[in-house]
């Protein structure tokens, strides 16, 4: 019996689509910014310089955990040694990156964009058979509770970040330049992003038969819940924060800018 786009159960429709407007759109953009995202990390990552510009510190390496970090970054010690050779972002990159790759909202946006499954509401989709998410590698996906707890742990971390960023680059506190204003941005939409984030409701308010009981967690799923109205527009604010956070420190470190004080 086939169980692709001409089973029984599927409506018998042969069009590629009835739609008339620019369905494509959408994906297309989708694919680009997300590409380009990609693209973009994983060189920064790689490089493993430019990172770090006192007193401020690239989300994509925080925490710098390796003896090879710059002097100045590595304000969790360095437990990982020197043993790791490679940029010290890798080594804890994989959790936000995490997150995102197997967050309810970015799966809607590449199973369409990336994938085709399908390309839009109302258009066919080129599969002849869908699995779901119950083989490699789309079974990774049923991780996203756990990574929300790895993320939640990399937003106290950011926030930590951003209170440091108050500090001129002699370690003294009264300080605050531009780059402290993106970084306070940057971690509102993270904790924006996170805390709206449907596992994140289910934490706080799943599995409660009576909410009546449980005045305070039934408050903590309320506003979790007006959050997750808007969980998809606080995931690209998120992503362009913090990509563009990172080319900033980036544009200190190797000295091609000056932080703008205000004082």
């Amino acid at each position: 019996m086939s169980t692709g786009l001409s089973s029984p159960e599927r409506a018998q429709i042969r069009r590629k689509t009835l739609r008339q407007d620019n369905w494509w759109v959408a994906p297309l953009l989708t694919f680009l910014v997300f590409t380009s995202f990609v693209v973009y990390a994983t060189i920064r990552a790689f490089m493993g310089t430019g990172y770090y510009s006192a007193p401020y510190l690239s989300p994509f390496f925080s925490p710098c955990l390796a003896t090879s970090c710059v002097e100045g970054a590595s304000d969790f010690g360095t437990p990982i040694g020197d043993w790791w050779r490679l940029s010290p972002a890798l080594i804890i990159l994989v959790f936000p990156l995490g997150f995102r790759m197997t967050c309810y909202y970015y799966r809607k946006s590449y199973y369409r964009a990336f994938w085709l499954s399908p390309p839009a509401c109302g258009v066919a989709e080129p599969h002849g058979t869908y699995t779901g998410e119950t083989r490699l590698p789309l079974i990774l996906q049923n991780l996203h509770r756990y990574f929300w707890y790895a993320a939640i742990l990399v937003g106290a971390v950011l926030t930590f970040d951003t209170v440091l960023a108050f500090r001129n680059p002699e370690g003294e506190w009264g300080h605050m330049g531009l780059g402290t204003l993106l970084m306070l941005v940057n971690i509102s939409f993270i904790w924006l992003y996170t805390l709206s984030c449907h596992s994140c409701r289910h934490a706080v308010g799943g599995r409660l038969r009576h909410f009546s009981k449980h005045p305070v967690r039934y408050k903590l799923w309320t506003l979790v819940s007006k959050l997750n109205t808007r969980h998809g527009l606080y995931a690209w604010l998120s992503l362009f924060s913090v990509a563009f956070v990172d080319f900033y420190v980036y544009l200190l470190a190797t000295d091609r800018i000056t932080d703008l004080r205000f004082f």
